[in-house]
């Protein structure tokens, strides 16, 4: 592919790190963000310490606090901030974009209020006319493997293949390989909703719990995403795949992820005030709990994991009880879909 000008909004983790796939499959990457003192170690520094304290990054990464300088004349623009401001900054990018790009995310999400899918968001704030059909970018991937350029499998859904197919070729390389889909929301639903699983994987192992304990949650907990995205309009086979299973795994048992790691202090009995103003990053899934357990309510979805995290994070119940009544309540047939 020849060379392409890509603007990566937000210069988190992850971002930092699809920067640098892209970097080096020789596209100039604009890396946008809204704090001085971060470009100005992006550009000076060449590092993201915040995120990676032993990364240097490529000199060829430009760092920018200016939106319309960042996005002037780009082939795409992949927006990777957090979902509570994905709207705040779609709306930024629509005032000043004079030119059609393609537009993608690798956010995993759900807005609060709304209950919208971020690439819903991106189609109401972006005209039509500047953009393509959103690209989703999701999958199993640790930010901390892929800047040091672990082997990583994640997926390209759109509803426009020929766009899927045009992000595809714009990452892949020898360690970062992405495939197609056009299930964008089998795809964005489970990259959200595994980070529910996720928190209540990493609560078990708080609690003291093991590998069984891990195995029932994960599986029993992709029954119920399943269940909830199939009821949206998903295709269930896009649940046994990289953006729904893969995901899983990865998120949910793993100290890389936020949200296990989030679990597991919940697990442990610390407050979650005191979690997130610890975990210096955004925890996803505290957000989506509350969003999944009001889709669920208001559609009749049974998700009894997502209703025993709600209870803990939200009214205040005892975590451990919470799971425990789960756990010993659930007489059900393995293959009950409702």
């Amino acid at each position: 592919m020849t060379k392409q000008k890509i603007a990566v909004l937000g210069p988190g983790s992850w971002g930092t790190a699809l920067a640098q796939v892209l970097n080096d499959n020789g596209h100039e990457v604009r890396l946008w963000g809204n704090i001085p003192a971060q470009i100005e170690e992006l550009n000076t520094s060449h590092t993201n310490k915040h995120y990676f304290q032993d990364v240097v990054l490529d000199e060829n990464i430009k760092a920018f606090l200016d939106l319309k300088e960042a996005i002037a004349d780009v082939a795409a623009i992949l927006f990777v901030v957090p979902t509570k401001v994905t709207r705040l900054v779609a709306k930024q990018v629509a005032e000043i974009i004079d030119h059609k790009v393609v537009v993608m995310h690798a956010s995993k999400g759900l807005e609060p209020g709304t209950h919208e899918r971020l690439s819903t968001i991106l189609e109401e704030e972006i005209p039509a006319q500047y953009r393509s059909e959103i690209v989703v970018v999701s999958g199993p991937s640790h930010a901390e493997e892929t800047i040091v350029r672990d082997i990583t499998l994640i997926t390209a859904a759109s509803k426009d293949i020929e766009a899927a197919k045009y992000i595809q070729k714009l990452f892949s390389n020898h360690y970062f390989r992405l495939y197609t889909n056009t299930d964008v929301v089998g795809v964005e639903m489970a990259g959200a909703l595994k980070n529910i699983i996720a928190v209540g994987a990493g609560a078990l192992h708080g609690m003291g719990y093991g590998d069984n304990a891990k195995a029932a949650i994960i599986t029993r907990g992709l029954a119920e995403i399943t269940r909830l995205g199939v009821k949206l309009g998903a295709d269930p086979l896009t649940f046994s795949g990289l953006s729904g299973v893969g995901d899983l795994i990865v998120t949910g048992t793993s100290v890389h992820s936020r949200n296990w790691r989030a679990g597991d202090a919940l697990g442990r009995g610390e407050k979650l005030e005191d979690i997130e103003k610890n975990m210096g990053m955004v925890i996803e899934g505290i957000s989506t709990t509350k969003v999944a357990y009001e889709i669920a309510q208001e559609l009749g979805v049974y998700m009894p994991i997502t209703t025993a995290i709600y209870k803990s994070i939200y009214e205040g119940a005892d975590i451990k009880e919470s799971i425990m009544e789960m756990m010993s309540n659930e007489f059900r047939s393995e293959n009950e879909w409702h």
